[in-house]
């Protein structure tokens, strides 16, 4: 029998939501930690008086982690890792998204600059999606990487179920970029491809415990 995955307490979950997303409006922390609003509502409310999280209000309003809540996350983090007994899973995982990670920003750059066409080898300006052939090149390697990172979202979704989704918002993004909308490959704010990457990246580097600076140096 194959075992089910993980499934995160759901302090942990709404802690984590707010690690990986950010600054976000209570219904993207449900929707993020796969709960309904009601009871993250109640979470965030107990979180705040215990000043692990704080809302901004404003012309753009939402739900933040605090330098306490961000500790005490990464705490409840570790502490779940070992109870899961998933840690080695994971941090293969880990390996293999870095694997391609380089190559992934590299595809950003090439995305969003390109050489002019009167000139191949000149300092590159940016993309104006003017010349088809190099979109629909880097568009081919952007698929190259989606065959990488599907397998690797669908291996972490059976070790904890919180990772459970990236697969299919990769798969929505790219056939987004391959229906011709320029905007889902690496704009921000929206589910673009790259926003996906980088929540996912930071999963790892929370679940794993490792500072983003760390990772760097080594790297």
């Amino acid at each position: 029998m194959t075992a089910m995955p993980y499934q995160s307490h759901p302090e942990v979950r709404v802690l984590h939501s707010l690690r990986v997303r950010g600054f976000v409006d209570t219904p993207l922390v449900a929707e993020a930690s796969a709960m309904e609003v009601p009871e993250v509502e109640e979470w965030l409310v107990r979180l705040e008086s215990q000043g692990d999280v704080r809302f901004r209000d404003g012309r753009m309003s939402g739900w933040m982690l605090t330098t306490e809540g961000r500790g005490r996350g990464e705490t409840l983090l570790a502490a779940e890792l070992e109870e899961a007994g998933c840690r080695d899973g994971v941090h293969s995982a880990y390996q293999e998204f870095l694997s391609v990670n380089h190559g992934f920003l590299e595809l950003c750059t090439d995305w969003q600059l390109r050489a002019p066409a009167h000139d191949p080898t000149g300092e590159k300006v940016v993309n104006d999606h003017s010349d088809p052939d190099h979109d629909a090149a880097v568009v081919a390697r952007l698929v190259e990487i989606n065959g990488t990172v599907q397998p690797i979202s669908t291996e972490l979704a059976t070790l904890l179920h919180r990772f459970d989704g990236y697969g299919r918002r990769f798969g929505d993004a790219l056939g987004r970029v391959r229906a011709g909308d320029h905007d889902w490959f690496t704009k921000p704010m929206i589910e673009s491809y790259h926003t996906v990457w980088f929540e996912l990246h930071e999963n790892f580097l929370a679940t794993l415990g490792i500072p983003r600076a760390s990772e760097a140096q080594a790297n």
